[in-house]
């Protein structure tokens, strides 16, 4: 005799049976216009350079970054956010290249604005450490501390003249107090309202940056722990946050963004602004170097990382990653 309602009652097992039924259920997708490419640009180089920590990844010369911004155009992504490399010889302790209308970082966002026009949002990163000799991200006082106010009058400068190169998104990364309201105020002055302001709302003093020093060229002596937030804390971003949108932040990120998926989901349950969230250099090396060794599935890691980043809550994932997976997507392969 056939027994019916027999145990289990309810099988969520029949919504995973084929990859067409997984695909039509999935809670959360990945799209091109998700991702923005971080991109390095070196001076006085004729070949892009290899960044050794992280395997994929290159100083680009003035030409390979503008051809590596066509390809981010036709992957579909929305953004490239671009770091300058001075000449070492041209850092100083004020970080004077990155205010110099013919500083690295400014020619190049000239150069893709040119190449681009707006298929593609030119960002910026807002900073001095790769400019200063120090390496810190701001100007220091007579006791080697960085000084908050005049590192927010340089701030300031290399708001105004990063617009003038073609900036469409600037974003303030050194973690000054008070840093998203005079970043505003400066490109106000200069009627540059069209230009957005990306806050690096939580930016987390982290081990994970060891190879974006390299990947910059970092003079750094000592840490960043005085201004870099508290690994420990969260409650603390929430206090960032606020700040940053009482300032005029149009957008707000989390950095890092694998470490900090708890923080990265209370900022996006907390705001009606775009989230985004910044995959750094250690956690892309860390899976190129297992993937290289043969301990993880390259591809699946790279796309189950993304998809948990996006789940927490980020609406824009900046990742070295974002025009492979771009063009992954745009073939229509499965990428889980």
């Amino acid at each position: 005799m056939t027994t019916y309602g027999s145990f289990p009652g309810s099988r969520p097992r029949r919504l995973r049976t084929s990859p067409v039924m997984r695909r039509m259920v999935a809670e959360t997708r990945l799209h091109p216009a998700d991702f923005i490419l971080p991109a390095f640009v070196r001076e006085g180089v004729s070949e892009p350079v290899p960044i050794a920590a992280m395997p994929g990844v290159v100083q680009h010369t003035r030409d390979s970054l503008k051809k590596a911004a066509a390809e981010a155009v036709a992957a579909g992504i929305s953004g490239i956010m671009l770091f300058g490399v001075p000449e070492e010889s041209k850092k100083d302790a004020v970080g004077t290249p990155g205010t110099d209308p013919d500083g690295i970082l400014q020619v190049a966002l000239r150069d893709v604005r040119a190449e681009v026009g707006d298929e593609l949002l030119v960002m910026s990163d807002l900073c001095l450490d790769e400019t200063t000799d120090h390496g810190h991200c701001g100007v220091l006082d007579e006791s080697g501390r960085v000084d908050n106010d005049a590192t927010l009058e340089r701030y300031a400068e290399m708001a105004q003249v990063q617009a003038d190169a073609g900036a469409h998104v600037v974003g303030p990364s050194g973690m000054m107090d008070g840093q998203v309201g005079v970043v505003r105020d400066a490109l106000d002055q200069i009627g540059r309202e069209d230009v957005a302001v990306l806050a690096y709302t939580a930016k987390y003093a982290s081990a994970f940056y060891g190879p974006f020093r390299e990947a910059v060229g970092s003079s750094l002596r000592g840490d960043r722990k005085t201004y870099q937030q508290d690994p420990a804390n969260a409650r603390e971003s929430m206090r960032e946050l606020a700040l940053d949108l009482e300032e005029g932040a149009d957008m707000v990120m989390v950095k890092p963004a694998g470490p900090y998926l708890d923080v990265l989901a209370r900022v996006a349950d907390a705001v009606d602004v775009p989230v985004a969230a910044y995959q750094i250099s250690g956690e892309y090396s860390m899976i190129e170097a297992a993937a290289e060794k043969g301990w993880i599935d390259r591809d699946r890691a790279i796309v189950e990382t993304l998809t948990g980043i996006k789940r927490a809550g980020a609406q824009n994932i900046l990742t070295y990653w974002a025009t492979e997976v771009a063009q992954r997507l745009g073939k229509g392969q499965s990428l889980l």
